[in-house]
């Protein structure tokens, strides 16, 4: 099973500390060692790492150590292959446009069964499962609101339902964001874990390394980390039910749908993250 990784927050803020434990699981601490990607959004931009190599051992994963960058808005994949062989092409998370702005996509699980009926507005590069769920999702949203992008609480209920759909074919967990939102679908497995004021110090499951957050942060700072696994082992992390689906903005859960099709609604505002995360 693959495993995801995602970050949302309220002031631009680098992944150093969780990349370094999720990465371990890249063929170290855990078997997914068939490629790993990350991207960062900056603005409208986005700049994505991909490598078909254990992320546990890739110079590329060695380089986004090293270079601390800043955003609001990361996902990251580590890769065990179910469907379509090894190679970049099929190494997540994959990047299309919509609505004039760049949109990634990562997904944990395995869809049975899938030929979903795609239009050609997109269309997939590579052979695996996930990316034909991603231009089926993105087709839908295009085809909901052809010209402009709707407003959250539209956007976030034509996605639950869709994802309800897709899941229907089996395990559909995945990250999704515009450098806008962060969505966070749930099928079978993923937890998150916010860091606001007072900060912790947190220590990685993988990693013999800790990092007192009060040292990097600002006190109105904060920051949601989101994976399929926890990464800490003494943080408070809450698991999503499955079949929710959770929109995370300024680095607090917005909006969530919850299981058994009840509608989406409005949770409360979680105060003050980030500098490091």
């Amino acid at each position: 099973m693959c495993q995801l990784l995602g970050m949302n927050c309220n002031v631009p803020t680098d992944i150093v500390f969780s990349f370094e434990g999720f990465r371990a699981r890249g063929g170290a601490t855990d078997h997914h060692s068939d490629g790993w990607g990350i991207a960062f959004f900056e603005g409208r931009g986005c700049r994505v790492f991909l490598d078909p190599r254990p992320a546990a051992d890739s110079p590329v994963a060695d380089l986004v150590r090293r270079y601390p960058i800043h955003s609001t808005h990361v996902i990251a994949h580590i890769r065990k292959a179910t469907r379509g062989k090894i190679g970049l092409q099929n190494t997540h998370p994959f990047m299309r446009e919509l609505w004039g702005r760049y949109w990634i996509f990562a997904h944990n699980g395995t869809l049975r069964n899938f030929h979903p009926p795609l239009e050609g507005r997109y269309r997939p590069v590579g052979s695996t499962d996930s990316e034909a769920a991603f231009c089926r999702l993105l087709e839908i949203l295009h085809g909901r609101s052809p010209k402009r992008q709707p407003p959250l609480e539209s956007l976030h209920r034509i996605l639950a339902e869709a994802s309800r759909g897709l899941a229907r074919h089996g395990r559909f967990n995945y990250l999704l964001s515009n450098g806008e939102i962060l969505f966070c679908h749930c099928s079978t497995r993923l937890s998150y874990v916010l860091r606001r004021a007072p900060f912790p110090t947190a220590h990685l499951a993988d990693r013999d390394i800790a990092v007192d957050f009060n040292k990097v942060t600002r006190p109105d700072d904060q920051v949601a980390i989101i994976a399929t696994v926890p990464l800490t082992d003494n943080e408070p992390w809450v698991s999503f039910r499955p079949g929710e689906l959770i929109a995370f903005r300024d680095g607090a859960p917005a909006l969530t749908s919850l299981p058994l099709g009840r509608k989406a609604s409005e949770q409360p505002g979680t105060p003050g993250l980030t500098a490091s995360a």
